[in-house]
């Protein structure tokens, strides 16, 4: 299988400290919103004010809504990634699996807006869904399987990226299952996906 590869979701990306600064806030603004009103209800215009910035400001990064959600999923990756990296460090590998669990049930949990987008954009009935569940999906198992393939001092081969993205696929619907009453999840469910990561894992982890 080839890597997704990670499309930029930003008309401009910044430079300066200011810019990026301006940047973050507006994706806190947009998780924020989510959190509190939907998907559905959020506005470019509602985020400019929670952010405290002129709406122009929103529209030099992100063309529409949905571009700016697809910046806050593609920001929620890249932090997921780097709390598993961190954790990684000082864990055995039979630990692993609970690592990439736990951290992400600490983020659905605790995130603001992540119950919404996590590491997708959800399907709208005014927009076409430009970055489906599939994609989002790849692109977490790509980045899982590098993280674990360093964590395993192996290669990133077809076997690991075929049985992560499978993985990730699973979890994915167990999890919604899961968590659809709302935080924090259904115990019972969550044992159970641990269970099937452990036992279908296993083989490639060592």
């Amino acid at each position: 299988m080839d890597p997704v590869p990670q499309r930029p979701p930003l008309r401009r990306t910044p430079v300066q400290q200011r810019s990026a600064e301006r940047l973050a806030r507006i994706l806190d603004a947009c998780a924020q919103l989510l959190e509190e009103a939907g998907y559905e209800e959020l506005s470019t215009r509602d985020v400019a004010v929670r952010a405290g910035v002129p709406i122009g400001s929103v529209y030099r990064f992100f063309s529409n809504k949905r571009a700016m959600a697809a910046a806050l999923a593609h920001r929620n990756l890249d932090r997921y990634a780097e709390r598993v990296a961190a954790r990684l460090a000082d864990r055995a590998p039979a630990g692993v699996v609970d690592v990439v669990l736990d951290e992400y049930l600490a983020m659905k949990r605790t995130v603001p807006g992540f119950a919404l987008v996590d590491f997708g954009v959800p399907a709208s009935v005014d927009e076409p869904a430009d970055d489906p569940d599939h994609l989002a999906n790849h692109l977490v198992a790509d980045r899982v399987c590098a993280l674990l393939a360093a964590h395993l001092d192996r290669p990133a081969d077809d076997l690991l990226r075929r049985k992560v993205l499978v993985a990730v696929e699973a979890a994915d619907a167990l999890l919604r299952l899961a968590f659809r009453t709302g935080p924090p999840g259904d115990p019972e469910l969550i044992h159970e996906t641990r269970a099937l990561l452990h036992a279908y894992l296993a083989p490639v982890l060592g």
